[in-house]
């Protein structure tokens, strides 16, 4: 699951365990109060330093971009400079050091950053919202120093650890641009953060040499090197099969040519990113700074924005910059970004951290229950799937998730094209809400992606056998829900525990009590893989030209279970691996018709729901909790513990 090595470290005898992306990147949205507030979003910012970036997603005026980095904060948090301005400030001023009363920024944490009254960069304006995103200073992914000009060719020395890919200069005690050396346009050129200019060619800048693992070099450029003034320079890796995390490469530093207007376009990343910067480098007029994050939304449906250049509130695309299971697409000559000019980029890759707990990646929530408001449906981390229904009355089985984006629904209780009726709002930290339902019997179940244990893969059919599609679960999935989203169609589903011997013959449908069907056309007799999951030419799984979703689990030790057992006609224990028992299970019989159950602990395990029906909640009795899983009694109402009969489960603790 990870080509990531534990290496020696400078201590003797020390090992240092390989960082996940998840330690030194952040995308934290937060609502400005006029207090003083923390953001707790797990960077350690007083023990190994970094940079905070905060903008305004609803404020244009007083919204501008605001960096605040450890190098020059040591004794004021509150030295901030800006790409962008805003009415108080231009983009090109020197760093604004506030007095203590004035301070925005209070403090850098151990676990991320503290927020003072709403004063003179205003992000923390009580009933805003913002963006932050936080880089941790770590070897081979960013790193930040401050340096004294000399107006003459100087080596600035680095700890980044690799050749940067990126790097962000400004002076901090007088007025200039924002300059920028990208690997892609090399040392004879630069642009500037902080307007829509093309690229510029300039042999002073970077004095026409690339920079090292080591240093990198400036001219008598005034913008990066005037004798006697003061600068900041902010270092992005790009790794390229070196990056030594977890999971590998965790930022690329690349460029791409945009295509004609209507075409799609794959860049290839080799992951699936969080966090992009993109920006046209040789038209003027349609040259913005282009920030995208998955909290925000990199959605199939929509895409929201915001301009490094510019103190604009957030714009929707519609959308420009998707992700996708191995990089990011869109239409890079729509909008009136012309067609065939050349990109530059910086992307992150989205988490690695494998989950110590279920709790960590799997929740339930009744609406009213325990959950703030906002969020309606309370988890404690952000959801990237959602299901939720109604248990009183009859009521679909609305499920979304964060890929497809805000508005589009499917329900496993049918096998209609996605619907344009959610509402749901997965831009919350702590869970996500619902504009549509108000009704307090709503139950919600949340799942987040993580390696090992659950993954969302958007695709495109090709009708070809053979078609295989990337993901990044990390191991070989175990079961696989995937429906045609623009047409009508069955709720594909393989599971292993189908079959002992062949389970990738065979198909399942989640909207149907149907047994299993031996079908080459659903996984072409191709078991999925720790990489790929492979179709065969059935258009309810691989319809040339149609737009399909995969939902993918597996079986993470102590966390999550995905099996099989034959019923004995009396009580059974079903033995998950848990300690504490099952949350959630899920039961349907194979070798013959077969509801999908549904039993957990937030409605209580003697009351019972179907994935397949819109039928209202019963309290049939039958399962029960046990530490290890859960027990299938002998008098089963729901027939889950038939002798000799076959059933597969999913289960979570």
């Amino acid at each position: 699951m990870s080509n990531a090595k534990v290496v020696m470290g400078q201590a003797a005898n020390t090992l240092v365990k390989p960082l996940n992306v998840e330690d030194v990147f952040s995308t934290y949205l937060y609502e400005g109060t006029g207090a003083a507030q923390t953001i707790t979003n797990g960077i350690d910012l007083d023990g190994e330093g970094g940079l905070v970036w905060i903008k305004s997603r609803t404020e244009g005026t007083y919204g501008g971009h605001a960096l605040y980095d450890t190098e020059r904060g040591a004794t004021n948090p509150n030295n901030v400079l800006s790409t962008s301005g805003d009415s108080g400030v231009s983009s090109t001023a020197a760093q604004y050091t506030s007095s203590p009363a004035d301070k925005d920024l209070t403090s850098f944490n151990s676990n991320g950053f503290s927020l003072g009254p709403d004063n003179y960069f205003t992000k923390n304006t009580s009933g805003n919202d913002y963006a932050s995103w936080t880089f941790r200073k770590a070897p081979r992914f960013f790193t930040c120093l401050t340096y004294t000009g000399t107006g003459s060719a100087q080596n600035i020395a680095h700890d980044l650890g690799d050749t940067p890919g990126t790097i962000i200069i400004k002076g901090t005690d007088y007025v200039e641009n924002w300059i920028v050396y990208h690997r892609s346009l090399g040392a004879t050129k630069y642009i500037q953060l902080n307007t829509t200019g093309a690229a510029s060619t300039s042999s002073i800048a970077w004095n026409d040499t690339e920079p090292t693992s080591t240093e990198f070099t400036v001219n008598s450029f005034n913008a990066v090197n005037e004798s006697g003034y003061n600068y900041v320079a902010y270092l992005f890796a790009h790794n390229d099969g070196d990056g030594g995390f977890n999971g590998g490469d965790i930022i690329k530093c690349g460029s791409f040519t945009a295509g004609s207007s209507g075409v799609t376009q794959q860049i290839d990343l080799g992951w699936e990113p969080q966090w992009v910067l993109v920006k046209n480098v040789d038209d003027v007029y349609y040259a913005e700074w282009r920030i995208y994050d998955v909290m925000r939304g990199m959605s199939e449906t929509a895409s929201e924005n915001l301009k490094a250049n510019a103190s604009d509130a957030a714009e929707v695309d519609n959308p420009l910059v998707t992700a996708y299971s191995q990089g990011f697409k869109g239409d890079f000559s729509a909008g009136g970004l012309a067609t065939n000019d050349n990109y530059i980029y910086i992307a992150i890759r989205r988490g690695t951290k494998v989950p110590e707990s279920g709790t960590e990646v799997f929740a339930m929530d009744t609406l009213g229950g325990t959950s703030p408001n906002p969020p309606d449906f309370y988890s404690g981390w952000p959801v990237d799937m959602s299901m939720f229904r109604r248990r009183s009355q009859t009521a679909n089985w609305a499920t979304s998730d964060r890929l497809r984006g805000p508005t589009a629904e499917l329900r496993t209780n049918s096998t209609e094209a996605e619907q344009s009726t959610a509402d749901v709002g997965y831009d919350q930290m702590t869970g996500y809400f619902d504009d549509s339902n108000v009704v307090s019997d709503i139950v919600s179940w949340m799942w987040k992606r993580a390696p090992g244990f659950f993954d969302v893969v958007a695709y495109t059919g090709n009708g070809t056998a053979g078609h295989t599609v990337s993901h990044n679960l990390g191991v070989a999935p175990e079961m696989m829900w995937v429906k045609r989203r623009e047409s009508t169609g069955v709720w594909g589903t393989y599971h292993s525990g189908v079959d002992a011997t062949s389970p990738e013959d065979f198909y399942l449908k989640v909207e149907s009590t149907g047994a299993r069907v031996n079908d080459a056309r659903f996984w072409n007799d191709t078991a999925p893989d720790d990489t790929v999951f492979t179709l065969g030419t059935h258009s309810q799984v691989n319809f040339s030209g149609g737009d399909y979703i995969a939902y993918l689990f597996a079986s993470l030790p102590g966390i999550s279970k995905v099996g099989s057992y034959t019923g004995n006609g009396t009580s059974q224990t079903i033995d998950c691996g848990f300690t504490s028992g099952a949350r959630f299970i899920l039961v349907k019989r194979t070798d013959s018709t077969g509801d999908w159950w549904v039993f957990d602990t937030e409605r209580g395990l003697g009351k019972n729901l179907r994935l397949n029906t819109t039928d209202t909640e019963s309290s049939n009795t039958g399962m029960y909790a046990d530490s290890s899983g859960f027990l299938v009694l002998e008098n089963n109402p729901m027939y889950l513990n038939t002798s000799g009969a076959s059933y597969i489960f999913y289960a979570i603790a």
